[in-house]
Order: C-alpha cells, then structure tokens, then sequence
C-alpha cells in the first residue's frame, strides 16, 4: 500500500477495528453455550429444543458467508462491513430482550446473517489494508491472536455475565463492541467499490448456499436424533448433491460466486483444510472439557471460563510470533504440520482424564500445549489462505476461511457428541445406573471424543504436509494493482 492511499495513515486504527469486529463474531459462538441452562430456564423450553438457539445461528452464518464476501467485493467492504456490525447489534439487542424460544432463535439468526456479511469484509480489509511484509505479518499475528483466542473469551465472559447479570447480557455485550467499532469504520473507511461490477452469479449463489444450510442441518439433526434418521439421510445427501453442482456451476460461470482459481492454489487450499480439520477437533475441547469441569468437577460458569484461559494466554503469543517472524522465514507447511502435531497430542492428554484428575495437573498442561499448537495453525492459515489473491477476491477467499470455521465447527459438534453419546451408552451397558456409574460412563465418553479429536489432528498434519508448499509465501508484498481497488 502507498503512503498516499486514504487508508495508509490510518491502517492501525483500522487494524484496531476489525479485531474489535472479529472478537465479538468467533466468542459469540461459544459466549451463548455456557448461557443456555439459564436462558432455558427463563423462557421455559424442553432439551431437544436448546440446540436450535446455537444451530439457528450457525446455520445463517455458514450457508451465507461466500454471498456475504462476495457482496463486499462488488460493492465495497467499508459498506458490508458497518451494515453487518449494525445488523449484528440489532439482532443482539433483540435476543437479549427476547421473552420467548422462537424470537430468540430469530434473532440468533439474524445475528448469523449479518455476521455473514461482516466477517469476510474484516478479514479481507485486513488483507488488502497491510501489504507491506513486516507489516503485514504483524496485523496478521494480531488477527490470528484474536480470532484463535476468541472461543476461550467467549467461554470466560459468558460466564461472568451469567454469575454476575444474567443470560440476556451474553447478548446485550455484542452492542458494546458493534457499536463503537461501526462508529470508528464510518471515520476511518473509504469505502472501495468496483466501477465494472458483473452481475452476481445467482445459481452458484442459490446452490451453495441451500447445500452448505444442507450440510450443516444435516449435522445437526444427527446430534438431535441419529446419523440414520430419514432427515440426516436427506439433508446430507442433498448438501452434498448441492455443493457438487456448485463446483459444475462455477467451472463455467463467466462471473462465478467463487473462482476456482482460489482454491486450486496447493498452498490456499491446504489452508482452507487446516482450518476446517482443526475446527472439527476443536470443538470437542470447548463442548466436552467444559461439560467435564462443570458436571465432573462441579466448577461454575464463571470457573469454566476462567479455567481456560491458559489455552488463550498460549495462543495469542503464538500467533503473533507464527506471523511476526516464522511465517517469513520459514513458510507455512511447518507451521501448519507441527500445530497440528502438538494439539493433537494435546487432545491424547485430555483422553486421560478420570473423575478424579486433578484440573491443574491434567487439564492446565494440555490447555497450553493446545495452545501452542492452536496458535501455529492459524498463523499458517490465516494469511496463506489470503496471501496472493487478487483484490477483486478478496472478500470470497476470506469467506471461504469463515465458511471453513462454521462448516468444521457444526460438523464437530455434531460429530463428536455422536461418538459421545454411544461411547457412554457402550459403558453403561448392563451396569445398575447409580451415580458413580453414570460419572464414570459420561468421563469415558469425552475421553473417547478427545482420542477422535486427537485422530483428527494427525489426519491433518498429513494432509498439510502433502498439500501445503514449503515456500514462503506467508507476507510476501503484494503488487499495486493487487493491493488496491483502484478501477
């Protein structure tokens, strides 16, 4: 970027910004799980009825995300990107106010769309903001920090405010950080809109998008009922009929909605499936270790989310050093392979945990290492899934970085709890159903989540040490006519 581009000045302002953005988009997915006992309470509605308050929003945020970076790159991300933050603090105001399940799950939903349409722009003004190498890499780590830090967040403030308020300020706190950074996007953005813009590819739009909702409602109707169910059966197999057709479409779209350019890159594409592997195992950390400290070791919510703060303190040094110095000098396979390496070992660590293990000995070291590894893998992905990309594209490719996050995670969830679920229905078997066996079954069920977890893991070091080139191609500079907008 040039000194005299309007935005040069002022990119650590901005950079400032979008990390504001971006924390409050990756912790509200998890500020609202440890939140749920006390809003089911409140509003009165059954078990099989709670997923829909996670699932609503996962499924807005998953199946719109391309459409979302695609509209910032055709009109403008300054835009895309103060309507997603406005519309996000609206929806949350909404359901914080909310007196009933079906209003909540709206405006869950609504805060999924708009998150949709915020999230790409952030990240692809990040990228198109900072060229310069040294530079770049710094902005980057500071991203990566936030965005790999932010679960853990989400988990410690759900519970605060959930002790100390109540569950409705789980929502109500998304205004305190739309708000002001929207305020701040309108004085520091220029919005940078293209002069010839093409016509949206409407069946690449309309395909991916009912195939990825597909995918992720299949997901979660399986943790719902089983993986058998007529509707899994239907809804999995219909998304994967949708997204196969959206490849066709794209192919020979004169205008496609992604190009297959971006993808096909060895090194993006590695990226794109770091990130979609490690959300799948990530998930089982934050949904059975969190189960795990608050039913097995009778923590609170506020406990839960300040027991894993070790995992956060390890993962924001780690990225910003993985993009600061690493990432430049020795390219992103290592990153990549090694993060997956340790948090997979991480995860055999938790698979030892008993009733009894104590949360210092047994959780804290795991959490760090996790960290660590958790760290590297974003520093890796993050920037080369962006690196390199036309400015035009931006917007897509970061939203195919998002749509690998919300996809991972809901395929995760929904698969883990699965293995959970009949892990423990193996061990109870024939046993009399007394507490102590009830404990026991419910521990060997996360620890056999936490060993697939780990599996997991290593699958992905293999497949980025195949895919992922060993170039270095993290923070290179980028060309001017790649770097800016200008028609």
């Amino acid at each position: 970027m040039t000194p005299n581009h309007p935005h040069y000045e002022r990119r650590w302002l901005i950079l400032g910004v979008i990390a504001i953005a971006q924390l409050m988009v990756v912790l509200d997915v998890t500020i609202v799980n440890i939140a749920l006992p006390s809003a089911q309470r409140d509003l009165g509605f059954s078990d099989d009825l709670r997923q829909w308050i996670i699932t609503a929003y996962a499924l807005a945020f998953g199946s719109l995300l391309l459409l979302g970076g695609r509209l910032g790159d055709l009109f403008g991300r300054k835009w895309t990107f103060i309507v997603g933050l406005l519309g996000f603090a609206g929806a949350s105001a909404i359901g914080g106010a909310a007196e009933s399940f079906g209003v909540l799950v709206a405006a869950r939903a609504a805060q999924g769309l708009f998150g949709a349409l915020l999230a790409p722009s952030a990240l692809a003004l990040l990228s198109t903001t900072f060229t310069e190498p040294a530079e770049r890499g710094k902005a980057f780590g500071i991203y990566s920090a936030v965005a790999g830090s932010g679960a853990a967040i989400g988990l410690l403030l759900g519970g605060a405010l959930t002790d100390v308020l109540s569950w409705r300020w789980c929502l109500y706190v998304n205004l305190l950080f739309a708000l002001p950074a929207a305020i701040a996007g309108l004085r520091l953005l220029v919005n940078e809109a293209r002069s010839d813009r093409p016509p949206l590819d409407l069946p690449g739009t309309a395909s991916v998008t009912l195939g990825m909702f597909a995918l992720v409602f299949g997901f979660s109707n399986s943790e719902t009922h089983a993986w058998g169910d007529p509707l899994t059966i239907a809804t999995l197999a219909a998304g994967a009929v949708l997204i196969s057709l959206f490849v066709a479409i794209e192919a020979r779209a004169a205008h496609p909605l992604l190009p297959l350019r971006i993808v096909r890159d060895r090194t993006r594409g590695g990226a794109f499936l770091s990130v979609a592997l490690t959300y799948i195992a990530l998930f089982g950390v934050f949904l059975f270790l969190t189960y795990y400290l608050q039913r097995t070791k009778g923590f609170s919510p506020l406990e839960t989310g300040l027991a894993f703060l070790p995992l956060t303190a390890a993962t924001m040094p780690t990225a910003i050093l993985g993009n600061v110095r690493l990432l430049r000098r020795f390219g992103p396979r290592p990153l990549l392979t090694l993060g997956m390496l340790l948090a997979g070992g991480a995860m055999a660590w938790l698979a030892q945990l008993t009733p009894s293990s104590s949360y210092a000995w047994h959780v804290v070291p795991a959490l760090i290492v996790l960290g660590v590894g958790f760290g590297n893998v974003i520093a890796g992905a993050f920037a080369s899934a962006t690196s390199g990309v036309a400015a035009q594209d931006a917007g897509v490719a970061s939203a195919t970085v998002n749509t690998m996050q919300q996809v991972g995670g809901s395929i995760g969830t929904a698969l883990l709890s699965s293995i959970f679920a009949s892990a423990v229905t193996a061990y109870v078997g024939d046993r009399r159903p007394t507490p102590q066996v009830i404990t026991d079954a419910a521990v060997h069920g996360y620890t056999v989540a936490f060993w697939i977890a780990a599996g997991i893991f290593a699958v992905g070091a293999v497949v980025v040490g195949i895919t992922v080139r060993s170039t270095h191609v993290g923070h290179e500079r980028l060309p001017e006519h790649t770097a800016e907008m200008a028609a």
